[in-house]
């Protein structure tokens, strides 16, 4: 899922005490499963659990947050109630580590762990080193274009950001659903400020372009690389999108991708770079034949895109600490992880499979899930490995969201000011390099 936001400022004395003691997050013996779900995903992982609960005998409480989920997760660890395990995606495990709301992980301690693919561990691993979670499920960035749009104009699938931009125009210009109105749009672009949405979905673009946000400088030490002529040429081609080209719908910069969405299923957008988490939607209120899920066009940095997923976070303070190592015992096992990737219907909770024993085609039986395993494999990459990414992930929004609001603004002039403040939070950190 999108980016987990910038956590609240004033409590973390009082977060990290909190998990210094009894989080209080069951009442009774249950253990308290928190997830940040729609109601349809709620309902797979309701299957796991129940699963889970009839193969050990342990009751679930299980609590699915969708809106204002981090501050949810503030309010329980000021409350110290905190649940004893939360399921999300890898961007609270900075702000998790840095608070004191998680421990580390023996990963010899739980069982299974050793089926986990390697590359995954990346994802639960903080800028220490160390384990502070367990991957439970991971995904890749792709482009989902009209297929019929596309092939009705005549155009190819695009390789190259030339083709891509060309794609856009043709799709915004040229009718491509043959209503006689000028009523399409090129791109979806979710770039609101909210939860950190624009550099979310604007990295794979820079990566892909040859820019960064951060250069290691040997062992936990970072540079600032978000002012690099690549990344200065990474967003003014974005900026291009908004101002030069004019192919983005209008009203991204305040859309976060709830709203996105219907852009591009009601048939107003005809490129979304997202994950494929969206295809079960899309499949049923636009219909699988009409859209094709294709890798980012490689750029001048390589076949690079945005690879993350979500992560077991076993929550410190909990009373229930050998219970919380069964069930994520079984959410990495493969009966678990099965059960969560819902085989071939809509809204799995497991994207790719962590663990290797699982066949991700078995399960499926779609080649668009192979295309995103290859693209996740081949070209995935995390946001930087800093204490905590948020401040980074949110300064840098705010920035991009700036420079494509204003058009004639300085994208070079606003990355030096956007590099001068990431010094600042990497010296606050005590990771400068």
């Amino acid at each position: 899922m999108p980016p987990f936001a910038r956590l609240a400022g004033g409590l973390i004395v009082l977060v990290a005490a909190t998990a210094c003691g009894s989080s209080g997050s069951s009442s009774d013996n249950a253990l308290e499963i928190w997830t940040r779900s729609t109601k349809d995903s709620a309902k797979v992982y309701e299957k796991v659990q129940a699963a889970f609960t009839k193969k050990t005998g342990i009751t679930i409480k299980y609590v699915p947050v969708y809106e204002n989920f981090e501050q949810k997760i503030q309010q329980a660890a000021a409350a110290r109630k905190l649940p004893d395990v939360v399921i999300t995606d890898s961007g609270l495990l900075g702000p998790a580590v840095s608070q004191g709301i998680v421990g580390t992980v023996d990963k010899a301690s739980i069982a299974g762990t050793d089926q986990i693919v390697d590359r995954a561990w990346s994802q639960a691993t903080g800028a220490d080193g160390k384990l502070h979670a367990i991957p439970f499920s991971t995904q890749a960035m792709a482009l989902f274009i009209r297929k019929d749009w596309r092939e009705k104009l005549g155009k190819p699938v695009p390789k190259s950001w030339d083709d891509l931009v060309a794609l856009a125009k043709d799709f915004q210009t040229k009718d491509p659903d043959g209503n006689g109105q000028a009523d399409t749009y090129g791109m979806l672009a979710p770039a609101s400020t909210q939860r950190g949405y624009t550099a979310w979905w604007a990295s794979s673009f820079i990566w892909e372009q040859g820019g960064d946000f951060l250069t290691q400088a040997g062992p936990g030490k970072f540079t600032s690389a978000v002012d690099s002529p690549q990344t200065v040429e990474a967003v003014t081609k974005l900026q291009d999108l908004f101002c030069k080209d004019k192919v983005v719908v209008p009203g991204a910069l305040t859309l976060i991708t709830d709203d996105a969405h219907p852009f591009f299923e009601k048939g107003q957008a005809g490129i979304y770079l997202t994950g494929p988490y969206m295809m079960g939607r899309f499949d049923k209120n636009l219909g699988k034949d009409k859209y094709e899920v294709v890798p980012l066009p490689q750029g001048p940095g390589g076949a690079t895109v945005l690879g993350e997923g979500e992560n077991i976070y076993l929550m410190a303070g909990s009373k229930h600490a050998d219970v919380q190592k069964k069930l994520a015992e079984f959410l990495v096992s493969a009966e678990g992880q099965r059960i969560g990737m819902n085989g071939t219907l809509p809204n799995p909770v497991v994207r790719i499979p962590v663990n290797k024993t699982v066949d991700l085609m078995a399960e499926r039986k779609d080649e668009r899930w192979s295309l995103i395993s290859k693209v996740y494999q081949d070209s995935g990459r995390t946001f930087p490995q800093v204490p905590n990414w948020q401040p980074f992930r949110q300064k840098t929004s705010e920035t991009l969201n700036s420079v494509f609001a204003t058009c004639t603004g300085d994208v070079r002039g606003a990355l030096t000011k956007l590099a001068g403040e990431y010094r600042t939070e990497l010296a606050n950190q005590k990771v400068a390099g």
